[in-house]
């Protein structure tokens, strides 16, 4: 159950979803009973049946930023950054043409501190300071950061979705986001949520299920593969989160009426159960969250989960494995590669209830 073995899995490479679904809604939906493990196959619309009136839907309503750039050092070689902190407020000064950002940068050769890479439409970075990984860069533009960040700036998706360099984002602009995506600062999107529609939430609204917020800028973390055998080594990344007044308010609302709560992607999982207190109830507020959940863990606040399906040996799989149980997870897992279900950010969806 500790070890990094266990959360292997057999994935053909053919079923890593490249493209999303034509319609959001399109994706399929693997129904998963956590009480006796059943498996149920359907259609991601159908979520609408399954969630009860009296249910409290939490969504993570971060936004994907256009934060990787391509751009050339003074001697000509090539070199790639990827803005990390991008939702905080300390890369924010007086002047709105410059900002500081912890950033990732690849490059043929590491980049010391004072090198300068030139982008396009006349942006430049020099780098400030390189520490376990991450350079701290200061960005210089001639006209807002903001807006020249997001017409020059790509989709950062993840490694396993294949686009060169020169192949345009236009539709990822658009699908790699979800459609209450509000708070920017994300460099990975909420996948789970990308298969709700405007239509689909106004039924579930209709219906009597609350749809409230919270905010997790999904972060470097959710790239960094567990290098451990024994997964309680791992040590999460941080990422930035903010839970409002009135989604602390409704969620202890239906914690105290016996109403479920169904988190919208692991994301809003973590939110959610790092900000439970000691009395049960959710704390509104901000911070940066580095829970790590895995099998052991007692859930305090969740009681259902919409999910997308991860990758083997991740902290993603080891979290829904602890609300369901390992083995349940595993098989549940081959049942979806049996069917042919599409895997990870832009695949198919789960409810676990």
């Amino acid at each position: 159950m500790y070890t990094l073995d266990d959360y292997d899995y057999y994935l053909p490479g053919a079923l890593i979803a490249q493209t999303p679904a034509t319609d959001r809604d399109g994706s399929r939906l693997l129904h998963l009973n956590r009480r006796n493990g059943a498996v149920s196959h359907r259609q991601f619309h159908d979520i609408v049946t399954l969630l009860h009136p009296s249910d409290v839907l939490v969504v993570n309503n971060t936004r994907v930023i256009p934060g990787r750039l391509h751009g050339r050092k003074a001697t000509g070689g090539k070199a790639e950054l990827l803005i990390l902190d991008y939702g905080e407020t300390d890369g924010r000064g007086h002047d709105d043409r410059k900002r500081v950002y912890r950033c990732l940068i690849k490059a043929s050769k590491q980049a010391g501190a004072g090198t300068r890479i030139y982008f396009d439409e006349g942006l430049i970075a020099e780098i400030r300071d390189f520490s376990d990984g991450i350079y701290t860069v200061a960005f210089s533009a001639s006209e807002p950061f903001d807006g020249l960040l997001h017409r020059i700036g790509r989709m950062p998706l993840p490694p396993y979705i294949r686009r060169n360099e020169t192949q345009p984002d236009e539709a990822d602009r658009m699908r790699y986001q979800t459609v209450y995506a509000s708070e920017q600062g994300a460099i990975a999107a909420p996948t789970a949520g990308l298969h709700f529609t405007d239509a689909i939430l106004s039924q579930i609204c209709q219906k009597g299920v609350t749809v409230t917020a919270v905010t997790l800028h999904v972060g470097y973390g959710t790239f960094v593969p567990v290098r451990v055998d024994d997964i309680r080594d791992h040590r999460m990344h941080e990422e930035w989160f903010s839970i409002p007044e009135e989604t602390a308010r409704i969620v202890n609302q239906a914690r105290a009426e016996g109403r479920r709560v169904v988190a919208v992607g692991t994301t809003s999982v973590r939110t959610l159960e790092y900000a439970t207190g000691s009395d049960g109830d959710i704390q509104p507020g901000r911070g940066r969250c580095d829970l790590f959940i895995y099998p052991g863990y007692t859930f305090k606040r969740v009681d259902a989960i919409i999910t997308n399906f991860h990758l083997p040996r991740s902290t993603l799989l080891m979290l829904v494995s602890a609300f369901v149980g390992r083995e349940t997870m595993l098989q549940a897992y081959a049942a979806a590669v049996k069917e042919k279900y599409r895997f990870f950010s832009y695949g198919d969806a789960m409810l676990i209830d």
